[in-house]
């Protein structure tokens, strides 16, 4: 331990290094010379992480699996910064000198130290490095799926309550009682946040605003998209598991100029491709009535969603959620890669459909075949299946 630190800090840190390494809070407490209370009130106070079992009560816990996880610029901090970043507080230098000194954004150390520091101001590595895991774990319990609050909220927003309100009545009635409260941000997710909670889902009507979606501050509209657009971030967690079938990725691949272009629709689970035929233009009123043609032939548990780019192409998403049944989520700004599975797709796409060319000379039937093709090629992430079969037996079991 360095020179400089109270004798109550080193050990209360010693304590903690115990209980990181995967010992009790009781033994690490005899182990540093402090009562079983006073430990555990340390471990209560720097927010009580949960515990393995262990003989004879609680254990510690498990000790962390990525302590050699590289860090630096483009990944998350690292145990090895942390332990920099620890060092560093004891010695007294600032933010600014320790970020220069791991290589990294004063910016990026100071978020580390707020977020991951004890409530006595002290930054441990071993500590912070749990904390850090800990607040990442996904997906994330949702405290409104199936609760015995869900039946009263509905109740009293049919009788005009705000969110609000609802919170602070909670939390009057019910002080100190976790579950029986719920913050308003969380009522807001339950009715902007699609398949979040168990509210009823036309609820939303209820607010003052009639709103189903969250208005960005500062912004009147959001482009060309209205103000009614889910992001990706909404999409359901199903469809980034690819564990439920139905949810659709897509875009346009263009031609020469930008002048023609074809579009792509792109199954998650079973990578089938659907070509969407646009010869004459790409305007959103085309890539709707294409779109709209082309998936309303798949049955209906095979349209759950659509995860499009911010292209203008798609303004008239409102019409294509309506005559679909499916609900159509975006991209971030810039973030093409968030439609991984459709830029995969487009990539092998061009093997037909090179860059530079002209996409309209392209027929119906041509855009068919090279479709054909394409479901039918074996995947090794299907296990060398195919994605026409793949798609045939869910169709199959369907009928």
């Amino acid at each position: 331990m360095p020179s400089g630190i109270p004798v109550s800090r080193a050990v209360k840190r010693e304590f903690f290094d115990l209980v990181c390494g995967g010992m009790a809070t009781t033994a690490a407490s005899v182990k540093v010379g402090v009562s079983h209370r006073t430990g555990w009130f340390w471990w209560r106070d720097a927010g009580a992480m949960k515990l393995r079992n262990g003989y004879g009560g609680k254990g510690g816990l498990a000790p962390a699996q990525d302590l050699d996880r590289p860090g630096g610029p483009g990944h998350r901090v690292s145990f090895s910064e942390r332990v920099e970043i620890m060092r560093g507080r004891d010695a007294g230098l600032s933010f600014a000198e320790i970020a220069r000194h791991i290589g990294r954004d004063r910016s990026v150390v100071w978020r580390e130290y707020q977020r991951n520091c004890l409530p006595d101001g002290d930054y441990h590595a071993l500590m912070a490095h749990a904390m850090a895991a800990r607040k990442a774990r996904r997906p994330k319990a949702f405290k409104l799926r199936n609760h015995p609050l869900c039946r009263s909220i509905e109740d009293w927003m049919d009788d005009g309550w705000s969110p609000k309100l609802i919170a602070d009545v909670l939390a009057r009635d019910h002080p100190g009682d976790k579950l029986m409260t719920v913050s308003h941000e969380t009522l807001y997710q339950c009715l902007y946040v699609q398949t979040r909670g168990s509210l009823r889902a036309d609820l939303y009507k209820c607010l003052s605003t009639k709103r189903s979606a969250r208005k960005p501050r500062g912004s009147k509209r959001t482009g060309v998209y209205g103000d009614e657009i889910f992001t990706i971030s909404d999409r359901p967690p199903e469809a980034a598991d690819r564990a439920v079938p139905g949810h659709w990725e897509g875009d346009l691949i263009m031609g020469a100029g930008n002048t023609s272009a074809i579009g792509t629709l792109v199954e998650r689970s079973t990578r089938f491709t659907i070509l969407l035929h646009l010869p004459g233009d790409h305007t959103a009123e085309t890539v709707a009535a294409s779109m709209i043609e082309a998936m309303s032939e798949l049955p209906e548990h095979l349209r759950r969603s659509i995860t499009w780019d911010r292209g203008s192409e798609m303004a008239d998403w409102e019409n294509i959620k309506l005559q679909l049944a499916a609900p159509v989520f975006f991209c971030n700004p810039h973030s093409p890669w968030q439609r991984g599975t459709n830029e995969n797709t487009n990539r092998l796409l061009r093997f037909w459909f090179e860059k530079g060319t002209d996409l309209s000379a392209y027929s119906k039937a041509d855009l068919k075949r090279v479709q054909d093709k394409l479901n039918s090629r074996p995947r090794p992430t299907l296990d060398l299946d195919t994605p026409a079969k793949r798609l045939a037996a869910l169709i199959s079991q369907a009928a």
